[in-house]
């Protein structure tokens, strides 16, 4: 079954910081094996201006579970992981299955 990781990437401290270096952090998703489609989206702000919970999301897509979680154990996983963590943003990551 398809699946999918999607990474909630909460507020970072500091959003110019985080936005220089997140086209370099999705490139290197891009290098993820057996990845077959990324999406990337910035989440709007509150109808008042405030921040949502969440500053970004990262969906990439995979034709399976197993392809998805050989894909978090490849070598350019780690080095994808290091760089988000580096700008200081936290996020959650999940796994689901892709309901067609």
């Amino acid at each position: 079954m398809p699946t999918k990781i999607t990474l909630v990437i909460d507020n970072p401290a500091d959003p110019a910081a985080f936005e220089a270096a997140y086209a370099e952090i999705v490139a290197l998703a891009a290098q993820l094996p057996e990845l077959r489609r990324a999406e990337s989206a910035k989440v709007w702000p509150k109808e008042d201006g405030t921040p949502t919970p969440a500053h970004r999301t990262l969906d990439l897509y995979f034709d399976s579970y197993e392809d998805a979680s050989a894909a978090v154990a490849a070598p350019v996983a780690g080095e994808f992981f290091q760089r988000l963590i580096g700008t200081g943003a936290t996020f959650t990551g999940l796994f689901s299955d892709i309901e067609e």
